[in-house]
């Protein structure tokens, strides 16, 4: 089976599976499910969310290659994993914790070193790939300069491994920050501003010359070559971003984004009374859902959504609020709220290029308000592709028209 060269695809981390035999067990069930619902013949992509516990357990097995013979059987290969949470996902308070350990913590370095060690023998050998993961730790947990120098560091150690596996072994993996609201990296001009000070500082390239025994005039080539950044397009939107502006941007200081996550987040254009009682249903108690809310040409940003709630008469009824809360890409509104889908569809019909890894990732499903969930999982994932797809075929056409 020979994989395309674009790909497009879900993330897993919509399923819970946190051991290995779990994860095997979806791939064996779920997403070849999802391929059947899609109707898609060819070669199917998925995203891989590979948690600790399996990426360990995969890692001392020893059978990656293995299981990549049994997807291929089955027309699946894995093109990207998804490194960013660490451990349970699903049917716990996950909030803040998501983020730990943390890029300030020597264990994200670790679990993100065996899930580059997988990745050789479970993507198929002619296959660039890409590890997406935390932006560095949530915003509180590195207050100063101390704590972004060490992030940096621990970063630059990581991509000193990957070096060495594209060396060693030929397979060229990239780790991909991914910005978030709330986190040390959450908007671009942040993101770009600490590739730029931390990880090229002259400190931390360095450091990464010495791991790899690299010329010191050659280091910055080879991070940028192996660490760059996921951009989730429900992130950018919610921090009120163009997706397409913040891929040009990243473009243009020479960052690069081997993957994006197709994703939209919930939008609020009047907070009126009926509006808000509405959005009140899709708080939960598992994720972070954090809000900016537009008022008067001014941001307001909200750790979670029932903080946000608790301040709304602070805000006159036309304010616009944006929620992180990852709804079906294929829907654009939901009753009195609306969803972020038209900055999603901007990006993929105006960029003048796409990273090359695509991945629908709509984790939060189980959480959607029961009125919300009137199809099942396996449906409501493959009308999104359905949707994705779409939205590609006109960008197809468009620049065929460009010809």
């Amino acid at each position: 089976m020979t994989a395309p060269r674009v790909h497009l695809g879900y993330c897993t981390n919509i399923h819970p599976a946190e051991s290995w035999a779990e994860t095997r067990a979806l791939l064996a069930g779920p997403v070849r499910d999802v391929k059947s619902a899609t109707g898609e013949g060819g070669a199917f992509g998925v995203g891989l969310r590979l948690a600790a516990r399996a990426a360990y357990e995969l890692d001392q097995a020893g059978v990656a290659a293995e299981v990549r013979a049994e997807l291929a059987e089955a027309g699946l290969y894995v093109f990207s994993l998804n490194g960013f949470p660490y451990g349970a996902f699903h049917g716990t308070r996950v909030k803040e914790a998501v983020y730990r350990p943390d890029w300030l913590e020597d264990e994200r370095l670790r679990y993100t070193s065996a899930l580059a060690r997988v990745a050789c023998d479970l993507l198929p050998p002619e296959l660039e790939g890409s590890i997406s993961t935390v932006p560095g730790a949530f915003a509180e947990r590195a207050p100063s300069a101390t704590e972004r120098r060490r992030i940096a560091r621990n970063v630059a150690a990581s991509a000193a491994e990957l070096v060495s596996i594209e060396r060693e072994r030929g397979r060229t993996l990239r780790l991909a920050l991914e910005p978030e609201p709330a986190c040390l990296l959450e908007t671009i001009a942040e993101t770009v501003d600490f590739f730029e000070r931390e990880l090229c500082s002259a400190e931390v390239l360095d450091e990464l010359a010495r791991l790899t025994g690299s010329p010191r005039e050659g280091a910055e080539t080879l991070l940028r070559r192996h660490v760059g950044v996921c951009l989730d397009t429900c992130h950018a939107a919610v921090e009120f971003e163009s997706a397409r502006e913040a891929l040009a941007t990243l473009a243009a200081r020479g960052i690069a984004v081997p993957k994006i996550q197709l994703s939209a987040g919930l939008r609020v254009d009047r907070a009126s009374p009926a509006a808000l009682a509405l959005l009140e249903g899709f708080s939960d108690d598992v994720y972070l859902h954090q809000t900016v809310v537009r008022s008067q040409g001014q941001l307001t940003r909200f750790l979670d959504l029932p903080e946000a709630l608790a301040a709304a008469p602070r805000f006159a009824n036309d304010a616009e609020w944006r929620v992180h809360f990852h709804v079906p890409v294929c829907e654009a509104s939901f009753g009195l709220l609306s969803s972020t889908q038209a900055d999603l569809e901007e990006l993929l019909l105006g960029a003048p290029e796409l990273a090359p890894h695509l991945e629908v990732e709509t984790y939060t499903f189980g959480v959607l308000p029961e009125a919300h969930r009137n199809v099942t999982m396996t449906e409501s994932i493959a009308r999104e592709l359905a949707w994705v797809r779409g939205v590609l075929a006109r960008r197809g056409r468009a620049l065929a028209d460009q010809a």
